[in-house]
């Protein structure tokens, strides 16, 4: 069993996590004017995603622009790392790959605590990934205690690339946000993914 393999139940009561389902949690985070380069570069690249329709085109056309857009947002001084091994404590299934894994530290050669936030890229159901993201974020959570950081908040992303849904694991209380933001409002998208780097979300 690894991360792939939880089911958002089975999460849940593995490690006696409490969750609250609520539409609109990240409703009221303020939006952010994106910069000109990310407004042309979706212009051109979500059509052509949508058109190829993998998920490594909307890892790579999408996905990946909006996290560098983030890391200029805060001058660099914040890290992302894509597809890496994140194994964290086997004994409790807690191993695997990250699609995407953000951290406030400025650290871009070697993961670094604390990581704020784990984001899935998935081409599929949104929803049935639930599971596997969360483990993730328990996972960090778990990360930046070992390396000496007890920040209590972790935030998690399922994403499509157009589709994009926000989840927060506060202490031992999972908040899912049952409302999808559509790439369409991409300002609302990077100012919650800001906003969870400054742990505002």
């Amino acid at each position: 069993m690894s991360y792939n393999d939880f089911t958002i139940k089975e999460v849940k009561n593995f490690f006696q996590l409490e969750t609250v389902e609520k539409l609109g949690i990240f409703s009221n985070v303020e939006e952010i004017t994106i910069s000109e380069y990310l407004t042309v570069t979706l212009e051109e690249n979500v059509p052509l995603a949508i058109s190829i329709n993998t998920q490594k085109a909307y890892s790579e056309l999408i996905i990946v622009n909006m996290l560098v857009e983030i890391r200029k947002i805060f001058n660099h001084q914040i890290s992302f790392f894509s597809g890496i091994s994140f194994n964290v404590d086997e004994e409790n299934n807690l191993f695997g790959n990250c699609d995407f894994v953000m951290s406030a530290s400025h650290e871009q050669l070697f993961l670094n605590a604390p990581i704020t936030t784990i984001i899935e890229a998935k081409n599929e159901n949104i929803m049935s990934h639930l599971g596997q993201c969360v483990a993730k974020m328990v996972a960090a959570k778990l990360f930046n205690e070992q390396e000496g950081d007890n920040n209590s908040k972790i935030y998690g992303v399922i994403t499509s690339g157009i589709a994009w849904k926000f989840i927060k694991l506060d202490s031992n209380t999972i908040y899912i946000d049952l409302k999808d933001y559509h790439i369409d409002n991409a300002g609302k998208i990077i100012g919650i993914l800001a906003a969870m780097i400054k742990q505002e979300a």
